[in-house]
Order: C-alpha cells, then structure tokens, then sequence
C-alpha cells in the first residue's frame, strides 16, 4: 500500500517564456511534517498554488490522499485545510462566524456542527473569545482561528504557509505544540513553508529546497547538514542557495485573492 499522501511528478509552470517551476517532483509520507522551503522568487509560492488547485500547471501530475488534484480538484480539496501566509479571516465576522463561514464553503454538514466548532476552539485556547469580533483579535489569536477553521473539515493534510510569519517567540512556540499535537493525536500531514529556519529544522521530519524552479536538495535536517558540512539548517540552506538577496515572488494576498474566486465559482 502507497504511504505517500502527497505525490508530485514532472511539475512545471511556465509564464510565457518564464518557467517558475521545472520538472519539479517529491513525495510527502502519511502523517509527516515536512518543510519546503526557498527563497523568494524560487517558485515555493507558485508550488504551493498548484498543490493547493488554485493554478493549474503547465504540465505534470499531483495526487493528494489519492486524488488526482487535476481530474478530481473537489475531492482534493476536501483533503486538505489550509493557513495563508496573509490573513484570510473577516474582521467584520465573531470567530464562530468565520468558523461557520467556512462549513459552507466546504459544504460541512452534521447535527453536530456547533459542538465542532466549540472544540476546535477550545482546542485553540479561543472558545472563550467565540462570540468577539475577529477584528479584536491579536495576530497569533487570528493565527490560531485560522488552524481552527482549516481543520473544520477534517482534513488529511494540512498546508501551512509561513505561519508564525510576524509573530512573537511565545505565540510562535504555542502554535506549533499545536500542529506537533495535531500531528501526533490526528494523524495529520503537515506540508509547511517558513523563512524561520530553526523552525524548520526542529519541526520537520523532512524538508524540500526549492531554488529557480528546481528541487536543489531532500533530505532530513540532520542530512543536509551533513551534506553540506554546516552546524545548522540555516547555513546549510545558505550553503544550497547562496546569499544573494531574492526578489518577491508571488504575495500572499494574491492567494487568498484566488481562493475565494475559487470557492466563488465552484
């Protein structure tokens, strides 16, 4: 039986005569954490879109929990939840709101929908804030809500796009014994990016670096360090990338942008 829930093969995007993905191809294992990472412009967000159905590549496949996400995109959308990298939540809406939001969107049908929302979170240390406006809420209070409504719909795998992006060390930590209890108690794959390397190298089991367009190393952190002779995963990333300062590539909002146009026109 295949113990992969995330397969890539041959990925490749081309924008005109720009290729921002080039044959790329991994596997990510049931029930891991793996990290992919890279530096800006190095075609992780334009990946990460495709992963995600919200662009079609140039050409390639991807399966996820065995569905090609290409042929069967609603089925693969049910499989996995998803936290932007910008936030994605209405401010004009109470946390339960969002939450319920959500359950329509992924059309979330069961007599006990509000008991699920209510766990959720509780699980997030958020029940007591339920009924505020998201608008009161602190980055890392939005942060958690945002785990909160990816897993409404109890996904298999669960992409996180810089996560702790701007938040402070304690926020940072606690959301990550989070997704680490997620990961352990649920079962839940984990496929996340982050420009924090340290947290990549004591949170995932394997990591991915992308860099002009092509997969440049896959191992575990202790690997790559080995590999490139380094005493941490940062100037181990260094040492495959170089140092040379990156434009941006594709922002986070033009993500969340195209979510919604995606749900819109389901």
């Amino acid at each position: 039986m295949d113990n992969n829930i995330i397969q890539v093969k041959n990925l490749t995007k081309k924008f005109k005569e720009f290729i921002a993905v080039n044959n790329v191809s991994f596997e990510v294992k049931k029930n891991e954490i793996f990290a992919f990472l890279g530096p800006n412009g190095a075609g992780k967000t334009t990946t990460i879109k495709m992963l995600t159905t919200l662009l079609d590549p140039t050409s390639g496949e991807i399966f996820l929990n065995g569905f090609d996400a290409l042929k069967e995109k609603n089925e693969a959308r049910k499989s996995f939840g998803i936290v932007f990298q910008d936030p994605s939540l209405d401010d004009e809406l109470t946390a339960f709101e969002n939450m319920q939001f959500h359950a329509v969107l992924y059309n979330v049908k069961t007599n006990s929908l509000r008991q699920k929302i209510i766990e959720l979170l509780d699980f997030v240390e958020l029940q007591d804030r339920k009924d505020a406006l998201v608008k009161t809420f602190s980055g890392g209070m939005k942060r958690r809500l945002e785990i909160a409504r990816g897993l409404l719909h109890h996904p298999k795998i669960l992409f996180l796009d810089e996560p702790t992006l701007g938040l402070d060390p304690q926020t940072r930590n606690k959301i990550w014994d989070y997704i680490k209890n997620l990961n352990k108690t649920e079962g839940i794959t984990v496929f996340f990016t982050t420009h924090y390397m340290e947290e990549a190298e004591n949170i995932a089991q394997r990591v991915a670096i992308i860099d002009h367009g092509k997969i440049v190393a896959k191992e575990t952190p202790e690997q790559l360090k080995k590999l490139t002779k380094s005493t941490s995963l940062e100037k181990a990333f260094l040492a495959l990338t170089g140092k040379k300062i990156r434009d941006e590539e594709v922002t986070g909002q033009d993500i969340m942008r195209n979510h919604r146009r995606m749900w819109r026109h389901r």
